[in-house]
């Protein structure tokens, strides 16, 4: 039985995943500055010890309701191809263990636009973790 570490984030209602070894750090609400013209899934840049960082809104990607302006946020820095990406998320949470044989294929529940952002989903005690695909929710072309 193989068992993965997932660093784990609330997005609106849904409770995400991402392997642990993709995550470089979790910060608290950053500073983030708006760019005219992005994508509207960017929601700016963000400033990370004088690296100029993306930050791209999980909310708006996942196609979920937009987040009150006052509403807390919290960065989850992944490593990609290009260095380090901010995903921005409504709450952090814990670094939890799965198994294999928790995994599920993606709800039928999600919307099918992007539904395949989903790589599926861990049954837990507790709660219905999602596989976030990490390479393809970075994609914004899709």
């Amino acid at each position: 039985m193989s068992t993965r570490l997932y660093a784990t984030f609330t997005v609106a209602d849904r409770y995400v995943g991402v392997p642990v070894e993709r995550v470089q750090e979790v910060l608290r609400a950053q500073p983030i500055t708006p760019v005219p013209l992005s994508h509207e899934h960017i929601r700016g840049l963000l400033n990370l010890r004088g690296q100029i960082v993306t930050a791209l809104d999980l909310r708006a990607r996942l196609g979920l309701s937009e987040r009150d302006a006052e509403d807390a946020t919290a960065n989850v820095i992944v490593m990609t191809e290009d260095g380090p990406l901010s995903l921005l998320v409504d709450r952090l949470g814990d670094v939890v263990a799965v198994s294999d044989e928790q995994f599920e294929p993606p709800p039928q529940t999600l919307q099918t636009d992007t539904r395949h952002l989903i790589k599926g989903a861990y049954k837990l005690d507790d709660a219905l973790l999602l596989d976030l695909d990490l390479d393809e929710t970075l994609d914004i072309t899709t």
